[in-house]
């Protein structure tokens, strides 16, 4: 059953749940079977050339009826290629992150183009507000991939970013459940974003390997690194470890840039190299224990919200 509140009529989708762009996860395929499937799938551009990016539009576009959008990381240096090629394929929705939205912004919304802007503290929701965009993600420590220097927990970011502005709060940052997007909807946010569990999805274009590897995660297997560079939350891997190490004996910003080199997220996301690739994945990978089809989990996370919205202590037998 559709349900309607100011996210799903600002995207013009039937839930309120959004597909994370995620880097070498959500292409194509992805994007369009969560849009098919009532939420709004994102084509994640980080991964990708301006002609690969156009590549993924059109294939999205022919396979899906529906809103999608394209998530673009505004620290890429081929940035400007990429808001130009959004702009000649009519895209209609797209999500930054990683970036000043005041950069771009206006430039996308004098072209009719709804903007959303992943933040991960009250100061930068507001600044997004301020720049024009449309809503906000409220993007929790919990989160996988780049996050935030200040790592705010998703319990405490949600309320705090819903209190600050006045556009829709988005939350992300953990949520793998139905039962999670009762209760960041309870905290104040009026859709949620879905990274990790759309990775462990038939459609996600990582390598089955890496898949295979984010099922079998438990607490404690993800850490936030590379705080002093672009902070982010990978697997622990023997890269891991060897980041890990270069920060305790206080490693400069060149020589962790040194041993980041070039394509280490593609390595291990995409070629499945589960050593000496970059893993990014968020703390909810403990809770997901299958890897399904998109439309399977929206249909999922859409009736768990369903049935705890109509009786929310059915999760705690213990509380009367």
């Amino acid at each position: 059953m559709p349900f309607s509140n100011a996210i799903t009529r600002l995207f013009g989708i039937s839930y309120p749940i959004i597909q994370a762009g995620m880097v070498w996860n959500s292409g194509w395929r992805l994007a369009s079977a969560v849009s098919n499937a009532g939420g709004l799938g994102l084509i994640g551009s980080g991964s990708m050339n301006p002609d690969i990016l156009r590549e993924h539009i059109r294939k999205c576009r022919a396979a899906t009826d529906y809103p999608f959008g394209v998530n673009i990381p505004l620290l890429y240096p081929e940035v400007e290629k990429q808001i130009r090629t959004v702009i000649e394929e009519k895209i209609s929705i797209v999500f930054t992150s990683a970036g000043n939205p005041d950069t771009w912004t206006h430039v996308l919304k004098q072209e009719g183009i709804r903007v959303v802007h992943v933040i991960s503290s009250s100061r930068f929701a507001r600044k997004a507000e301020a720049s024009g965009c449309d809503a906000v993600v409220a993007e929790g420590f919990e989160a996988g991939g780049h996050n935030g220097r200040e790592e705010t927990s998703s319990m405490v970011l949600i309320p705090a970013v819903a209190q600050a502005v006045r556009i829709p709060v988005i939350a992300a940052g953990g949520i793998v459940s139905g039962r999670q997007m009762y209760a960041a909807m309870c905290l104040g946010a009026l859709g949620v974003q879905m990274g990790t569990r759309f990775v462990l999805s038939e459609e996600a274009s990582s390598h089955p390997d890496f898949k295979t590897r984010v099922l079998h995660a438990t607490e404690g297997d993800t850490s936030l690194s590379l705080k002093s560079l672009m902070p982010v939350r990978l697997l622990k891997n023997r890269f891991y470890e060897q980041v890990s190490a270069a920060e305790r004996q206080g490693a400069s910003v060149a020589e962790l840039k040194n041993l980041l080199g070039r394509g280490r997220a593609k390595r291990g996301m995409f070629e499945g190299d589960l050593e000496e690739g970059e893993l990014e994945i968020g703390q909810g990978c403990a809770l997901v224990k299958d890897i399904l089809s998109a439309a399977k989990i929206v249909e999922n996370i859409w009736a768990e919200f369903r049935k705890t919205r109509a009786n929310p202590l059915s999760c705690n037998p213990e509380v009367s």
